[in-house]
């Protein structure tokens, strides 16, 4: 190695903290990325059609479509499938939960328990891996946003539409979005959005909102960040349809009277939907982790357990946990959450914290 290798290029009183975000930046692209997206609507609003849109890849490749007969009785089944996309030597372990059934049979009133039991069991998932001794390769499987499809057909949200995102907007972000817009005028279509605005309001459902523009970000950023907030909910269409119009291949939906370019802004939110998804997929992980999350874990310990110092769960049950501090070991007692420390005259190597129901 050269010694110029090691001569300060920058002014003197340069230290190097200035590189610190492109260690972050190195680590976190070698490590990739995780995602997971929840799709929730009724059969027939294009779901399948527009995750498929939105990441250029086909995650139902074998799908049968049931009839009439079959959904009557159906119930409603959790299928996720993951798909590791690269873009750029940028890897995203993507997670595409959706939810066939919902809505379909003739009695919806519980058909919603299903998917809040699945949200629930990701962050149980979550907290046990996390209160496990080897942290260090945790997948994170939790839903980070969940895209609720509403019918375009209607006058607003039906009440298994207000039921169902007050029943998930504390455990998971919840983006609305109007499905199959191209059924819509441009007049009915605003006119929906208000209405559904309005009617989210009035029930006092939690949507995800964007954060604010910082300060420091350039004016581009923050009249992006303005149209997207102004374009929820956003009404899309979704088509994986090579078309040609105007002379050029377009992904569209081709009818008697001309062409809808799903990626064309004039036509419909699409490219919004996109952009906010990969734009604000960091705040929408950020938010599932400290609003979400959270108040699941802080909801779970109250009635099921407690923390130590140390973030290891700590059963109301009886159960012994060993304990080293400075070379002696303390065996402690747990019944009912109080302690009774009884410390053993052992002198050993330290050992970590270790929990068993029983010795």
């Amino acid at each position: 190695m050269k010694q110029g290798q090691f001569n300060n290029p920058e002014t003197p009183g340069y230290v190097g903290f200035a590189n610190l975000p492109n260690q972050v930046h190195r680590k976190s692209v070698k490590k990739g990325f995780e995602f997971t997206l929840m799709v929730v609507g009724e059969s027939g609003l294009g779901k399948s059609t527009l995750i498929n849109s939105l990441f250029l890849t086909d995650l139902y490749p074998e799908r049968v479509i049931p009839g009439a007969a079959e959904k009557i009785e159906r119930t409603v089944q959790i299928e996720a499938s993951t798909v590791e996309i690269e873009e750029r030597g940028v890897k995203l372990r993507l997670t595409v939960v959706d939810t066939p059934g919902y809505g379909d049979a003739i009695n919806s009133q519980d058909c919603f328990s299903t998917i809040i039991s699945y949200i629930d069991d990701q962050f149980e998932r979550y907290l046990h891996d996390e209160s496990g001794l080897n942290r260090r390769h945790i997948v994170d499987n939790r839903v980070h946003c969940c895209f609720y499809f509403i019918s375009p057909l209607g006058h607003g949200l039906k009440p298994l539409d207000v039921q169902f995102m007050k029943a998930i907007h504390n455990k998971v972000n919840v983006v609305p979005v109007i499905a199959k817009a191209d059924t819509l005028t441009l007049r009915e279509r605003e006119r929906l959005k208000r209405r559904i605005l309005d009617e989210i309001d009035e029930h006092g459902i939690k949507i995800y909102h964007l954060p604010d523009a910082e300060s420091d970000e350039d004016e581009d950023f923050k009249e992006q960040t303005r149209i997207l907030k102004a374009s929820i909910p956003f009404a899309v269409v979704g088509s994986n349809q090579q078309i040609e119009a105007k002379g050029k291949k377009v992904r569209g939906r081709l009818y008697p009277w001309g062409v809808v370019e799903v990626e064309n802004p004039e036509h419909n939110d699409f490219l919004k939907l996109r952009i906010m998804l990969i734009t604000h997929m960091q705040d929408l992980q950020e938010v599932t982790q400290d609003l979400h999350y959270e108040n699941f874990r802080s909801d779970r310990l109250k009635r099921g357990g407690r923390l130590s110092s140390h973030g290891y769960i700590l059963p109301l049950s009886p159960a012994y946990v060993l304990w080293t501090v400075g070379g002696t070991v303390f065996l402690i007692l747990f019944g009912g959450g109080n302690a009774v420390p009884l410390t053993l005259a052992l002198t050993a190597s330290p050992l970590s914290l270790t929990a068993f129901n029983s010795l």
